[in-house]
């Protein structure tokens, strides 16, 4: 029977390269994004290498909670109606802003890097519980590391700095990867962090280069900076993927749950944070409140 993997933000860069891989592994893959043309233009390059099943692409704007809805709705439905096993879910969107903004009222990094892809999870629980075994895999990102630890509201205190504003939004969904795993542990739905490491993407091109996104004291150091974002994020993309495609596809995987792939596609110690459960059960309080599963 053919199993699908669903792969968010998967038109370009880390997210089409997983697509390519889990193609090979077999899958029928889906990938999701802003871009109709984009989007053409991936499945044309995942089909081109024979996989076993084509590829097709459905649109969505991640940052909106509404569309993220109506995916779920339209992949829920789907498998409702084939009656095909959804087997892996890659919540591979990910987006960093070096000014503030937002999404819908709510600060747009942590909508983009936690709550869009927390309330896609949740709504295809269902479906990935009826096609199980299965598994969830969360991109996450090494900017945990810079994160304030601070989630009593969606904004930390303090002055807005993309790139640890964006280690937070991580550092939220990696918590909340782990808070699953223990969840739903039993139902035959594994739950993994990966962590891509750095790669040349849209993504770290375009903010990447811009000191607003850290802090003034390390803006003080900005050239030592700078040099050392351009090397942690000169990789390719192929390599950045590894993690995710391990996560989804391992065979020595197979009945493990809430661990966390390390850049060199091997099982790493999740950042102490992450296992904190009163952080948990504050980025649940946050994500209730800001993406409700059934909304008002």
């Amino acid at each position: 029977m053919k199993r699908t993997a669903v792969v968010t933000a998967g038109t370009a860069g880390i997210g089409l390269e997983t697509a390519l891989g889990l193609a090979a592994a077999g899958f029928a893959v889906t990938v999701v994004g802003r871009d109709p043309e984009r989007g053409a233009g991936a499945v044309e390059r995942i089909d081109a290498t024979g996989p076993a099943h084509p590829a097709r692409f459905l649109a969505a704007d991640l940052a909106s909670l509404d569309q993220v809805r109506a995916l779920a709705r339209t992949i829920a439905a789907d498998h409702a109606a084939s009656g095909e096993p959804l087997a892996v879910l890659v919540n591979n969107v990910g987006a960093m802003f070096a000014e503030h903004q937002t999404r819908g009222g709510v600060e747009a990094s942590f909508v983009v890097n936690h709550l869009s892809p927390y309330l896609l999870t949740e709504l295809l629980l269902p479906t990935l519980t009826a096609g199980a075994p299965s598994r969830i895999v969360n991109v996450t990102s090494g900017a945990v590391a810079v994160a304030k630890r601070a989630f009593d509201a969606v904004e930390p205190p303090g002055g807005y700095y993309g790139f640890h504003w964006y280690g937070r939004a991580k550092l939220a969904h990696l918590a909340y990867t782990l808070d699953l795993a223990d969840r739903i542990d039993g139902t035959g739905v594994s739950v993994f962090a990966a962590d891509p490491g750095g790669a040349a993407t849209d993504m770290t091109n375009g903010t990447m280069t811009d000191p607003k996104i850290v802090s003034p004291a390390l803006r003080l150091l900005w050239p030592l900076v700078r040099r050392t974002f351009a090397r942690s994020t000169s990789g390719p993309a192929s390599t950045a993927a590894r993690p995710s495609v391990v996560a989804a596809t391992d065979e020595t995987l197979t009945g493990r749950t809430g661990i966390v792939i390390g850049p060199r596609a091997h099982p790493v110690a999740p950042h102490r944070a992450a296992t904190d459960p009163r952080v948990a059960a504050a980025v649940r309080r946050l994500s209730e409140r800001h993406a409700p599963i059934t909304p008002a």
